[in-house]
């Protein structure tokens, strides 16, 4: 499976703990591929799941294409649309949301910068599906900015079902576990934004869906589907007002649908986002969720296209607060070993990522949430009291920023 569709198959985040005492940076200990140490093993059981995916998954290579289709789906693969007066199925609505998604996001965003293009390369799947990956780098505002999308179906291996669900391996007794290889479908948008300026922060969002299954009993309706996502800040430097922004939005957003979920996906991405070995979270948190199909599909693909609609209103206004802010040496080396951190966790726990890389998938769409720059120093401790000290509480103590 293609790298940017592997990364669309996460395992169930584990829980995290919840209040932390401010303690010292730990160096950066061995991490050349404490990543690829997560493949072999896993700091969580849950994720020991994935080990004999590397082994058992074929991967089949993207071809590169020099137009973006109208669409990755093809009628003899889209079940759900069988009928030619049937409305659209799920799958081609979500393919539409979000590529609209991604051309509105990457519209706004060279907007903000002043002078950057993103690069597009489009890629296709024989097997059925495809991608557009486009990437601005070296931008008057953004040093990296990646806004992919991926639509890709076909069959995978018993080994990578058990994984995306987070079932037991070898059977496990789990009669949900299918002994041939098992029809899939996942598509989903993905983009990391990260600024020069260490008094803009960095933007994560991810929304995607799968499917699994289709029954012969019951055309129409797939035996297995979910949805997951979330949108989350990493900033270098706390400003109230720009982190209540961008929760409040996120709130407004959740609000529409049920106002429970704001406060349970904001604790399920403080929760998720969380350097086990550094004992803080990467950012200041959003909202995450995944696996969820405990609600009407139709409600959750509604959601699902409000939270992407949110990312611009949310991020923009504080690009444009912050992308001229004078800043000294001091506070662009606090930010690349903020970075550092986020590489940390991107490479060690974020499981799109790593599924991706055991997958074996399209490696520049695999690492392309990565900064082009990041820092490590020894042993480094920011003064008690400082701004630096701030945020690294903040990222130990998760807040209630709204």
């Amino acid at each position: 499976m293609p790298a940017a569709a592997s990364a669309l198959l996460l395992f169930t985040p584990s829980s995290a703990p919840q209040t932390l005492k401010p303690r010292p940076l730990l160096p950066f200990q061995t991490l050349i591929t404490r990543r690829s140490v997560s493949l072999w093993a896993p700091p969580h059981p849950r994720l020991a799941l994935g080990l004999s995916v590397r082994a058992a998954v074929a991967i089949e290579k993207e071809i590169p294409e020099n137009e973006r289709p109208e669409s990755f789906l093809r009628a003899a693969d889209d079940p759900f649309s069988s009928a030619s007066a049937a409305p659209p199925s799920v799958r081609a609505r979500f393919e539409r949301m979000i590529r609209e998604a991604q051309d509105d996001v990457c519209a706004a965003i060279e907007a903000a910068d002043g002078g950057g293009r993103f690069k597009e390369d489009v890629w296709s799947r024989s097997g059925g599906g495809g991608g557009i990956s486009r990437v601005l780098q070296d931008g008057g505002v953004r040093e990296k900015a990646g806004v992919n999308v991926s639509v890709v179906y076909g069959v995978m291996p018993p080994e990578a079902y058990r994984a995306a669900k987070g079932e037991p391996g070898a059977g496990g007794g789990d009669s949900s576990v299918k002994a041939g290889p098992v029809p899939f479908f996942a598509a989903g948008i993905s983009s990391v934004l990260h600024p020069k300026n260490p008094f803009a922060p960095t933007l994560h969002f991810n929304y995607r869906y799968f499917e699994t299954d289709t029954p012969k009993d019951a055309p129409g309706a797939p035996r297995q589907w979910w949805f997951g996502g979330g949108t989350d800040l990493t900033p270098a430097y706390i400003f109230e007002e720009d982190v209540k922004h961008f929760h409040m939005i996120q709130k407004q957003a959740c609000d529409k649908f049920d106002p429970s979920f704001y406060p349970r996906f904001k604790k399920w991405c403080d929760d998720y986002f969380f350097i086990k070995h550094r004992g803080e979270r990467r950012g200041l948190g959003g909202i995450f969720f995944d696996d969820l199909n405990d609600y009407d599909q139709e409600m959750l693909l509604t959601f699902s296209t409000e939270c992407t609609k949110s990312v611009v209103p949310a991020y923009i206004p504080i690009i444009e607060r912050r992308k001229d802010m004078p800043f000294t040496e001091q506070h662009k080396a606090w930010q690349q070993l903020r970075r550092g951190r986020y590489v940390e966790f991107n490479l060690v726990y974020d499981r799109g990522t790593t599924f991706g890389l055991k997958t074996g998938g399209r490696i520049e769409s695999i690492l392309v949430s990565l900064p082009l720059t990041a820092r490590w120093e020894y042993d480094h401790q920011p003064e008690e009291g400082s701004e630096e000290w701030k945020l690294l509480d903040a990222c130990i103590n998760p807040k209630e920023w709204i």
